[in-house]
């Protein structure tokens, strides 16, 4: 199993206060004979006539090294993680957490604005220090 980042406790209590059921931590598939690690599944239930959300969040800190080639392995692993989930578990929506330092710098340049778009990357930005979702791009 792949090390947690240094902000998945953030992410996950952070998701805990916002009034979400941590289910998997991390969530576990095996599909077409590759092991996929998806660092948490939560699911929300937001009212008692309406279906639970689910969801499934894979958390990045973008600390240190290089931000574009960190933002190349967090796209390459969403890519991978969000085909596998459509196959697993259709019912879950992905979503990439990234730090609100990070979003408010490097995720607001031109490419990676593009990026985001084309790929229609969901983005989940968090507060670390606070451990609180500010913001929710879908």
């Amino acid at each position: 199993m792949p090390a947690k980042d240094i902000f998945h406790n953030a992410v996950k209590h952070a998701l805990e206060k916002d009034g979400w059921l941590i289910t998997d931590d991390p969530i576990y598939l095996d599909f077409g004979g590759v092991e996929i690690y998806i660092d948490l599944g939560a699911e929300k239930i937001i009212a008692a006539e309406r279906e639970g959300e689910r969801i499934a969040v894979e958390v990045k800190s973008f600390i240190g090294g290089s931000a574009i080639s960190q933002f190349h392995t967090a796209l390459g692993q969403f890519i991978n993680y969000r085909t596998a989930l459509r196959q697993k578990q259709p019912e879950r929506e992905l979503y990439l957490a990234v730090p609100s330092t990070t979003y408010e710098t490097f995720f607001k340049l031109e490419l990676v604005q593009i990026v985001i778009q084309s790929q229609n990357l969901k983005l989940l930005i968090y507060e670390p220090e606070q451990e609180v979702i500010e913001r929710w791009i879908r």
